[in-house]
């Protein structure tokens, strides 16, 4: 069994990096205690946002279609991060491999397909996913200002 100074003798690097880790933590802690503005005032509790006043309630309900976006996000960029380190060990890997890649593929490509079939990719309301309507008045202005062009 080791005694305290052959511990420290070999952990030495990683406790000076935890002390110095804590103590710059508290520093910026208590300076910004210290050094802080105390001035109140009504206006400063107001939310602002890019010299923008807020309006209206920040209590609003979201669709549920962000969430969804977001975890197809999360999904497929893990995907393509298990890919990367797949393709930087191609050549160890093998067939085996290669093979335990295109399952993972598959099997994703089946869960995006069944998204797709159900409609959860769908963000378009039911009412407008209809084929695009054309306004003629801005087809005949792109033309009338092609033809003054020339």
């Amino acid at each position: 069994m080791q005694n305290i100074p052959q511990i420290f003798a070999h952990h030495w690097a990683f406790a000076i990096f935890s002390i110095s880790a804590i103590g710059l933590c508290l520093a910026m802690l208590l300076g910004a205690f210290f050094l802080g503005g105390r001035a109140k005032a009504r206006s400063k509790n107001i939310p602002y946002e890019s010299g923008i006043d807020s309006v209206g309630s920040t209590h609003m309900r979201l669709s549920a279609k962000f969430y969804c976006f977001a975890m197809f996000f999360v999904i497929f960029d893990v995907e393509a991060l298990y890919l990367y380190t797949w393709a930087i060990s191609i050549r160890e890997s093998g067939w085996t491999g290669f093979i335990e890649v295109s399952v993972f593929i598959f099997v994703l490509l089946v869960g995006l397909l069944y998204l797709s079939r159900i409609g959860a990719l769908d963000w378009a309301p039911i009412g407008s996913r209809g084929r695009v309507q054309s306004n003629p008045s801005i087809y005949k202005m792109a033309q009338q200002r092609q033809s003054n062009n020339e």
